[in-house]
């Protein structure tokens, strides 16, 4: 099975076992035409919905380039800069395999060094669906994913890197805190993690809108949330701003 079908697979076997939507958040969609079913248009839970999405991952000012900031801006079905493509994508045991997340990372969110391949793992833990982000302008791959520079810590800012060399540009949709989730909304931690009692997730920064001069850029913070059992956080205390979610088709 390859990589994008394992996606799927995650996606049906999380709707069914906990209640959470994740195919939108997992499924193909284009921000031009060009881009076709092979991108996905990510937004925040923060500015909008799966109906009306307003905001979508972009590469600020369309730049390919290592080091570009990735920010939130409006959709549109013209502008290159929203087509991003996850067509490399499996759980995240498959990227421990390739040699691109730690086995620390693996044993939290990888089933515990290859027990299982899908979800939920054989020692309890979730083997969570991952996955690599890349600017894909017009259809065209650039090599570069949405990830961060240095291993995620609070306050890394996100940004293109090159695809497929570390673990700094791999997000794993985070399972484990599903309980906080509804309608497709989920948090994604940096695959290079190294708090896994608090991960860094990807986050929009706090007090700002996409509409700011200069645009606000992603960065990486410790997930939210007050703990219950478990340290799992209770429903409905994880803050917009790191819960995403996608919408399948070109943006309209």
């Amino acid at each position: 099975m390859g990589f994008k079908s394992k996606v799927f697979a995650a996606a049906a076997t999380l709707t069914l076992v906990g209640g959470v939507s994740t195919v939108g958040m997992l499924s193909a969609a284009a921000a031009t035409p060009s881009c076709g079913n092979a991108c996905v248009d990510i937004f925040s839970r923060e500015f909008g919905t799966h109906r009306t999405p307003n905001f979508v991952l972009d590469v600020w000012r369309q730049g390919a380039k290592v080091g570009q900031p990735i920010i939130l801006f409006r959709t549109s079905n013209t502008d290159p800069a929203e087509d991003i493509n996850a067509s490399f994508s499996g759980f995240t045991s498959d990227f421990f395999g390739a040699g691109l997340v730690s086995s620390a990372v693996e044993l939290h969110y990888g089933a515990g060094l290859g027990l299982s391949t899908t979800p939920p793992g054989g020692n309890g833990f979730p083997n969570d669906p991952a996955f690599e982000l890349e600017y894909t302008p017009f259809g065209v791959g650039s090599g570069l994913c949405v990830g961060v520079a240095s291993t995620a810590v609070q306050g890394t800012k996100v940004s293109l890197q090159p695809c497929g060399a570390s673990s700094k540009t791999v997000w794993i949709v985070d399972t484990g805190d599903s309980v906080t989730i509804n309608h497709g909304y989920v948090p994604l931690v940096n695959g290079s993690d190294t708090n896994f009692s608090h991960p860094f997730v990807l986050t929009y920064p706090k007090n700002g809108f996409p509409t700011d001069k200069p645009r606000p850029q992603l960065i990486t913070q410790n997930l939210t949330g007050f703990t219950g059992n478990f340290l799992v956080p209770v429903l409905g205390t994880i803050n917009d701003n790191q819960l995403w979610g996608a919408d399948f088709g070109v943006l309209r």
